[in-house]
């Protein structure tokens, strides 16, 4: 893949034989410079029920080798696709999307902030404290990225720091600003994603600073208006922040070492998106269209909600666990089932039934019946007084030989492919 670096913007120009887009810009900088992001994919662009990653680095100016080890991993995937079972496994799967540098003015001036010299991993929306709520005070950098989370459902992400070798999960933060473990809802997953990276990278789960080379966030320093715990509360995305060099700015001899010990662990997060965790989609049994509903887990006081498009849903899990799953949607009866994670992925589709319910002497669907019919009207005015318990019991044996009849001709809907590496499917 060939790139030009014009002064501080990345502009790709190769489209690496078909599957990697053509590098879109989702904003610019505060003097103006593109903010580039490549997306990697075998269909970039098009909207599928794959999950979909982001890598963002640079994002304080000073700490560039995230910047760098990004275009390594860009130039990997593409010139391994199809001979390497891991790059292929990324390209077909995952959406993968790469913004090698958040911060090119910073990285320009060789400061930590921005032009504006405001730390970016600051200056998201706070949850414990009224940090950041107004939009028109915010640094375009950090809008572009709230407003390309936006678009863009993503399952998880990650930021590339430098300064220290470890990998960071929520909270960031707590609520008496205390330096102390704080863990988020997903505390188990969060460790779980972490020490995917730790383990698979050189010596950082050797580290005799951090154990296992992970850390809490707000156990090691609290930070607040941070992007990592924005990401998971409004976004739905489980981010990690990578520390991935002591040294921050060191010779460009040392990157491809550098690169080295932490291709791995690159490679192997994204691709836990798809060998790990729960995937799905939710249908209706009236008509089989999707629904894009919730999923919860009970226990844990988050929730992910289903596609708009095609409803599939993506949730991240620690495995070698068992887990109620719970799925919901307006207008229709919640389906809750138990599924065992153990190392490989499930894919669990839920059918859900509509909620029928009885105003006056109409039996409605709240959702899908249509009454404006003349002769319906009459039809149900006859069945009033002393017929409407007859009719009721008419509606409800019918009902129920159709749902026999349709599990008996075990009705299939259409689906786009999930992940082949899926090691159990199950439909509720």
């Amino acid at each position: 893949m060939a790139f030009v670096n014009e002064h501080t913007d990345l502009k790709f120009v190769s489209l690496c034989e078909g599957f990697l887009d053509l590098a879109t810009s989702i904003g610019k900088s505060v003097h103006g410079f593109p903010l580039w992001v490549i997306e990697i994919s075998d269909k970039p662009g098009e909207e599928e029920t794959e999950p979909a990653f982001k890598y963002i680095g640079n994002v304080h100016g000073d700490e560039p080798v995230g910047r760098e080890l990004l275009i390594y991993l860009a130039n990997w995937l593409c010139d391994n696709y199809l001979t390497d079972p891991l790059a292929t496994l990324i390209v077909e799967n995952v959406h993968l999307h790469i913004l090698p540098s958040m911060n090119p003015d910073g990285y320009s001036l060789r400061k930590r902030g921005n032009a504006n010299e405001v730390d970016l991993n600051r200056d998201f929306p706070d949850q414990f404290f009224p940090l950041n709520y107004n939009e028109d005070s915010r640094q375009p950098e950090t809008r572009a990225i709230i407003n390309w989370a936006k678009d863009i459902r993503f399952t998880a992400s990650a930021t590339l720091h430098g300064g220290a070798l470890v990998a960071n999960y929520p909270w960031d933060g707590t609520k008496d600003r205390s330096t102390s473990y704080f863990g988020c809802p997903d505390d188990e997953t969060f460790q779980f994603m972490a020490s995917i990276y730790s383990h698979s990278h050189y010596n950082m789960s050797t580290s005799k600073e951090f154990p296992g080379g992970i850390t809490n966030g707000a156990s090691w320093y609290p930070i607040y208006g941070g992007m990592q715990d924005w990401n998971y509360i409004h976004a739905g995305c489980f981010e990690l922040t990578l520390e991935v060099s002591d040294n921050k700015w060191p010779n460009a001899a040392e990157l491809p070492i550098i690169w080295r010990y932490n291709k791995m662990s690159l490679l192997n997060l994204v691709a836990s998106l798809v060998k790990t965790g729960l995937h799905g989609r939710i249908y209706s049994s009236h008509d089989g269209r999707p629904l894009p509903g919730i999923i919860s887990i009970t226990g844990i006081n988050y929730t992910v909600r289903a596609g708009k498009t095609f409803a599939d849903y993506h949730r991240l899990l620690a495995p070698k666990d068992k887990y109620e799953v719970v799925a919901t949607m307006p207008g229709y009866k919640s389906k809750n089932t138990t599924i065992w994670l153990d190392e490989g992925a499930v894919s669990l589709d839920f059918v859900l039934d509509p909620e029928f319910t009885v105003k006056g002497s109409v039996l409605q669907n709240d959702y899908d019946c249509n009454c404006n019919n003349k002769r319906t009207l009459e039809f149900v005015h006859f069945l009033g007084g002393f017929h409407l318990e007859l009719y009721l019991i008419f509606i409800a044996t019918l009902g129920f030989l159709c749902l026999l009849l349709l599990r008996r001709g075990k009705l299939k809907f259409s689906t786009q492919r999930l992940s082949p590496v899926a090691k159990r499917t199950a439909v509720v």
